[in-house]
Order: C-alpha cells, then sequence, then structure tokens
C-alpha cells in the first residue's frame, strides 16, 4: 500500500497559504501548518484534518523543534515542504529604520535558509522530496522604496538557485515561484471591470501541486506566475 504524503507549509496566513493547504489537502496528502500564531489557524486546522504548529521561521531553535514535532507526528519526513512567510518594510533609503529591515530580511532569507536546511537533512536520506519557496515580483525586480523586500527576495532566489543545483541531482526537487502581481483576496476582491487584474490563490495553489507531480526528468527550478494583463 502507497503510503499518504505529507506536506509542511510554513507561514499560512488567509491568503495562499490557506489555498495551499486546501489544494494539497484534495490532493491526498497529510497536512502540517506553521505560523507565528496558529490559533488563526484552528477553523482551517479542524476543517482539513490538519495539525497547526507555532514557528517564527526566522529562529533556528523554533524551526528545529518545527520539524522535531513533525518528526515526532507523522513518523517520517516531509514529502514536500514550502517556505511561504514574508516580511515587507517601505520607506526611502534615507528615512527607512535599519531595525524593521534586518527583521525583514531574517523572514524573507534567512528563515528560508533555516527551513531548507531541516527539509534538506531529512529528504536526503531518502533522496526524494520537494522545497517550494515563494517569491515575488521583488525577487528579480527592485522597486523604489522597497529595497528591504527586493533584499530579501532576491536572496531567497539565490537559495533556492543553489540549492536546485545543490540538491537536485540528489533526488530533492526544488523550485522557486514568482508571484509577479497581485492576490486576490478577501480584503482585495477583483472588480467587475478588471476580473482577470489579480492572480486567483487557489490557481497559484494548483501550480505549486503540479510542480510536485512533475517526473524528475523533467523538473522546472522556476516558475513565474502572473494575470494576461500584468505587464512584465
Amino acid at each position: 500500500m502507497r503510503p499518504i504524503p505529507s506536506v509542511l507549509i510554513v507561514g499560512v496566513g488567509s491568503g495562499l497559504g490557506t489555498s495551499l493547504a486546501r489544494v494539497f489537502k484534495a490532493a491526498g496528502y497529510r497536512l502540517a501548518l506553521a505560523a507565528r500564531h496558529p490559533q488563526r489557524l484552528a477553523s482551517l486546522a479542524q476543517e482539513l484534518d490538519a495539525s497547526a504548529w507555532a514557528c517564527d521561521a526566522s529562529d533556528p531553535q523554533q524551526v528545529d523543534a518545527l520539524f522535531e514535532q513533525f518528526d515526532r507526528t507523522f513518523g517520517a519526513a516531509p514529502d514536500v515542504v514550502i517556505y511561504n512567510p514574508s516580511a515587507r518594510v517601505r520607506g526611502a533609503i534615507t528615512e527607512v529604520d535599519p531595525h524593521a529591515v534586518a527583521q525583514a530580511l531574517d523572514v524573507c532569507a534567512f528563515g528560508g535558509f533555516l527551513v531548507a536546511q531541516q527539509a534538506a537533512r531529512r529528504m536526503l536520506a531518502r533522496r526524494k522530496g520537494a522545497l517550494l519557496f515563494t517569491g515575488a515580483s521583488a525577487s528579480v525586480k527592485g522597486y523604489a522604496q522597497s529595497a528591504a523586500f527586493a533584499m530579501g527576495k532576491f536572496a531567497l532566489r539565490g537559495l533556492a538557485q543553489s540549492l536546485a543545483r545543490e540538491l537536485a541531482p540528489q533526488g530533492i526537487h526544488v523550485a522557486h515561484v514568482v508571484i509577479d502581481g497581485a492576490i486576490r483576496s478577501a480584503d482585495r476582491p477583483a472588480t467587475p471591470d478588471a476580473p482577470d487584474a489579480l492572480l486567483d490563490p487557489e490557481a497559484i495553489a494548483r501550480s505549486y501541486l503540479q510542480l510536485v507531480e512533475q517526473p524528475r526528468n523533467a523538473w522546472t527550478w522556476e516558475l513565474e506566475l502572473r494575470p494576461w494583463v500584468e505587464r512584465f
């Protein structure tokens, strides 16, 4: 009997993280959801029969504890790990708070490294698994007054590219997803005059699942997703 696959989604909120959880659950995955405030995930966890745990992804001890908890609960390494946290700091370079910038870099990039390190240690033992990172327009384009976000997302993309080259030959599929555009949400609904102007979070999540299901002789290391009306 084929074992039921598992996915650990780090950085689950009410947007893309929730859609990822629902899409992977519908595909037959067991779910573990991690967020700084897991109590906000209580109804989602109940709906999807998922575990919901606290984790500040920028804290090495909390990331270690998260994976140890996964090991105890699921009895095996995760088949898929998705790194989804993000932190934005806007402001002119002469005015932006250096402490806030450092925190944003920790969340966007350093946390990705910590999660990837723990995931890789477990996946390499089986020489299989998938590790996905959520990027943004800022992963490839730096915008005015958004240096901190660009720094963090550029770094995350570099991490993913390096890991793809290191881990793919050892059976681990690493992919970086550039979300090039705004995502539709309850706070940002589509408008009748521009119904396709926003990315559909469920459609994004299905693209993540498609990445995981790719055969290893045709892996994608980077995928860009944008509405057809979005400018390049």
